[in-house]
């Protein structure tokens, strides 16, 4: 087997692996958390016997195993069954809310991937000079700051103070693309204000560690600008540690945006896993939680095979 083809399936057998053991540990924190949906949708005067019936009614006086064994048959079927809460099925509510998580996660990455490699160059082209320490600062007080912290203070000074954009994410499937922007304008700049913060910073620092290098030396020593350096040399071997760092950062899109969305009360995963946990809707609980895994575990496996096949000495470990 080829050394490519043979890595491939290792990383693919250890993502199904990772995949499992996360639906077993979901599974078993919403086995210990207090209350269930029977109680949760009673309330607090509910009786004895109304709760006995409601959780015969959802089947949740059976086994915790026998559950467990049912909920991941249905997810290895693609039957994800029906919500608790509302009967709804799981699989239709979650193809929407995933489609609109996808839509906010892909123009916040638009935005900040590419903003975020340039200012990284920038600030190692100009290291320790005002261009250096004005995005290195920038990015800091980015990093420091919670994600609920700046969209409550871009929600005061763009949609309370200038109106320039709305305070609620509300993106109907028949909205004009130009419109869809305009309402998830503040969401898509608190999350690349983040993550273009993270990858900034992660990108200037393996660029920098690349330029210690003895080859590097040598192609000062040639007579090359600091531009053809960084451009030629040092970039295109920093490439491994940068992939990884944007891997994580548009993990982080998909499956960080709880906070962002139950801000905005944007109708989309995160939303939907935030309402599901207040109504201690187990099924939706589990199944979104197994698809942010998925994408998180897929994310970084890319990066990881992408790493290894950038490097010959990981691709050829002999």
């Amino acid at each position: 087997m080829h050394p490519i083809v043979k890595l491939v399936a290792q990383r693919l057998s250890l993502g199904i692996l990772l995949l499992f053991a996360a639906s077993a540990l979901l599974f078993g924190l919403t086995e210990i958390l207090p209350g269930d949906a029977a109680q949760a949708q009673l309330g607090q005067s509910a009786t004895p016997e109304n709760l006995a019936n409601l959780r015969e009614e959802m089947g949740l006086n059976r086994p915790a195993l026998t559950r467990y064994a049912e909920w991941i048959g249905g997810i290895l079927t693609g039957d994800m069954g029906n919500a608790l809460s509302n009967k709804l099925p799981i699989g239709e509510q979650i193809g929407k809310r995933l489609g609109a998580t996808m839509f906010l996660a892909f123009w916040a990455a638009l935005i900040s991937v590419p903003v975020a490699i340039l200012l990284g160059l920038v600030a190692v082209r100009y290291l320790n000079r005002w261009p250096d320490k004005v995005i290195s600062g920038s990015t800091l007080a980015a990093i420091s700051l919670p994600e609920f912290m700046i969209a409550y203070i871009l929600i005061f000074v763009f949609a309370v103070k200038l109106g320039w954009a709305p305070s609620f994410a509300n993106v109907p499937p028949d909205m004009p693309l130009l419109e869809k922007l305009h309402s998830i304008a503040l969401p898509i700049a608190v999350l690349t204000m983040v993550v273009l913060a993270h990858m900034m910073r992660m990108t200037r620092a393996a660029i920098l560690n690349v330029m210690q290098s003895a080859y590097i030396e040598t192609a000062e020593l040639k007579g090359l600008s600091s531009f053809e350096v960084i451009r030629k040399h040092a970039f295109p071997n920093a490439v491994a540690p940068i992939v990884n760092v944007v891997m994580i950062n548009l993990a982080y899109l998909v499956v960080g945006v709880v906070v962002v969305e139950a801000v905005f009360a944007y109708p989309g995963m995160g939303q939907y896993l935030v309402d599901a946990v207040v109504k201690r809707d187990v099924p939706v609980v589990l199944t979104s939680g197994i698809i942010f895994s998925a994408v998180y575990i897929i994310l970084n496996m890319i990066a990881d095979i992408v790493s290894i096949l950038s490097n010959p000495r990981l691709r050829h470990p002999k």
